[in-house]
């Protein structure tokens, strides 16, 4: 299956969504994925690495190493990138100039038991007034606090202290959102948002 949705941010980095059939192949990727014991996961890392050739062709996805926070990074080379996956879908964003980061989740009810967990009190109000309903919504909160969290890369955040929702605008195609980040100092952080087929997708390049 190919790419489903793909976006060019800007010159110099693009975006890509792989939709997960159970008997595809991916001929050359599996053989680096070999400690993945179950198929479907097996699936969803495969996927997200045929993106990264679908975007930019030449990406040296035999390079690819997990570092110590779990991130796939290149040890030596130009581009950034980021993978999300969930249920039969898979995202990735590639840069050729800055750090990235991506998140893809299904909204689901068992949110409302485990906000507490990412989200402060505050937060909580902020965004029960998001014009949108309050699952996609809570599950578009957590979704910015993975983006930025695989943005940073280097581990050690937690989510409630060092990620703080600030804003979301809606536009006519997608959503803004900004948060500030404060696990080192305060940054501003502006990310962007859809609702892919009912998931959330979120990205963030800075």
């Amino acid at each position: 299956m190919p790419l489903v949705y793909q976006q060019h941010i800007n010159h110099h980095t693009k975006l890509g969504v792989w939709h997960i059939v159970a008997d595809e192949q991916h001929d050359g990727i599996f053989d680096s994925l070999k400690g993945i014991a179950h198929p479907h996961k097996r699936l969803q890392h495969a996927a997200g690495r045929q993106i990264l050739t679908a975007l930019y062709p030449d990406f040296p996805i035999q390079s690819i190493s997990i570092a110590a926070s779990k991130k796939p990074f290149l040890k030596a080379s130009d581009y950034f990138f980021s993978i999300s996956h969930c249920g039969n879908y898979a995202a990735a964003i590639v840069s050729e100039c800055q750090p990235v980061g991506i998140d893809i989740e299904i909204p689901k009810i068992q949110i409302h038991n485990i906000h507490h967990k990412f989200l402060s009190k505050e937060e909580k109000l902020l965004v029960q007034s998001w014009p949108v309903p309050i699952v996609f919504a809570l599950t578009l909160a957590w979704s910015v606090k993975e983006a930025v969290y695989k943005w940073y890369g280097l581990g050690g955040v937690d989510f409630i202290k060092h990620i703080q929702l600030q804003s979301l605008v809606v536009q006519p195609t997608h959503f803004e959102i900004q948060c500030t980040f404060l696990k080192e100092h305060a940054q501003l952080l502006k990310l962007n948002a859809i609702n892919f087929n009912g998931t959330s997708l979120v990205w963030l390049q800075a």
